[in-house]
């Protein structure tokens, strides 16, 4: 049976099981204290409503909304605005509505990093921030994979349809640059798997000394739209 595009693409959502782990959310959720945003937030590729959920119980945000291809969840806080769409495409709203959007583990599930980039910068108002996470291509870990498998670790056929787009810092770097973001910061998770055992952690081994690049399994982004 052939399925339409936009029901491959819901099951490659399902597949993923709408949610990212503790240690992305960890550090999303500090990032939003630390850098004290504010204002109305959007959670682009919500999944299963848990960041949009810990998020909204922050009370640092006016307004709450997700989006996502997949159904609202049920459980969901009433207060949380739902919207489903295929994030491939453009949300139905207009520009500059949102003061901060987050991402968690999205942009490695699209077709194009360019145009998901472009409405992101499009959303955001002026002197608004965009955190992202994806798969880090450069830890030890995902490194030895492409040398001895011939592809990262987080897009092997185990991940495949969900994810389909692997990208460096570089190339991050290049995009939101290109489309307008004005400045563009790394960071990690401080959580990695070990290669072969990756239910085992380098920072269980190493009383959490072995961090950051070559050692977190996910890549965190900051980008600034200061215009």
């Amino acid at each position: 049976m052939n399925l339409s595009i936009k029901d491959q693409r819901q099951l490659a959502a399902l597949a993923s099981g709408g949610t990212s782990n503790y240690p992305i959310y960890t550090k999303f959720l500090n990032l939003i204290k630390q850098l004290n945003l504010k204002g109305d937030c959007l959670d682009f590729g919500a999944g299963i409503g848990k960041l949009s959920q810990q998020m909204y119980a922050l009370n640092y945000f006016n307004s709450m909304t997700a989006a996502d291809i997949m159904e609202r969840p049920l459980e969901l806080d009433k207060s949380i605005k739902w919207i489903n769409s295929d994030l491939n495409n453009s949300l139905d709203m207009p520009d500059n509505q949102f003061d901060v959007i987050v991402s968690s583990e999205v942009i490695e599930h699209l077709e194009n990093p360019r145009a998901i980039a472009r409405e992101w910068f499009r959303l955001l108002r002026p002197n608004g921030t965009l955190i992202l996470s994806t798969p880090n291509n450069e830890s030890w870990r995902s490194l030895l994979a492409l040398l001895f498998q011939g592809h990262f670790v987080a897009f092997g056929d185990s991940c495949y349809p969900a994810h389909i787009t692997a990208l460096l810092r570089k190339d991050i770097e290049r995009i939101f640059l290109e489309v307008g973001f004005t400045s563009v910061e790394f960071t990690f998770t401080d959580y990695g798997g070990i290669p072969k055992m990756p239910q085992r952690s380098y920072q269980e081994f190493s009383f959490g000394l072995l961090k950051g690049l070559r050692y977190s399994d996910n890549l965190v982004v900051i980008a600034y739209k200061l215009i």
